[in-house]
C-alpha cells in the first residue's frame, strides 16, 4: 500500500526532526500549537508522499514552510518549486515564510497567516 500521508517509513525521519526543531520552527510551534491560533489544528513534521512538511493544517490543506538562507540557492529553489507542484497536486497550498521572520517579526507572520486562512475559507464557502 502506497502511503500518501505520514508514511510510516518515514516515521524515525519526523520525529528526528520534531526533536532537531530550529530556534524559528520552536518559536512559531509555540505560536499555533493546540489550536492557539484561530482555532486550527496544526501539525509539525507531517508528511505528504515523499516530503516532510514543517508545519500542515489538513482543515485548510495548508503546508507551512519555514525557510533558511540555503534556500536561496538555485538548486535548492528548483527542489522547493517541484515539491510545492507535487503537493498542490495533492491539493496542499504551500505557505514560506523565512526563518527569520519568525524570529524577528513573529506578528506579521501571524498576520499573513491570517490572511491566508481567511483566503482559504472564502474559497471553501
Amino acid at each position: 500500500m502506497k502511503f500518501i500521508r505520514n508514511d510510516p517509513a518515514l516515521k524515525q525521519r519526523r520525529w528526528t526532526l520534531r526533536n532537531d526543531q530550529t530556534d524559528a520552527e520552536k518559536t512559531f510551534w509555540s505560536l499555533i500549537r493546540n489550536r492557539r491560533f484561530y482555532g486550527m489544528k496544526f501539525f509539525r513534521q507531517y508528511s505528504a508522499g515523499p516530503y516532510i512538511l514543517d508545519f500542515y493544517c489538513p482543515g485548510l490543506k495548508l503546508a507551512i514552510e519555514l525557510d533558511g538562507g540555503q534556500h536561496l540557492h538555485d538548486d535548492n529553489r528548483q527542489y522547493d518549486a517541484a515539491r510545492s507542484l507535487y503537493l498542490k497536486t495533492l491539493g496542499i497550498e504551500v505557505m514560506r515564510v523565512w526563518n527569520h521572520e519568525v524570529l524577528l517579526n513573529s506578528e506579521g507572520v501571524l498576520s499573513r497567516l491570517a490572511e491566508r486562512i481567511n483566503l482559504l475559507a472564502l474559497r471553501e464557502s
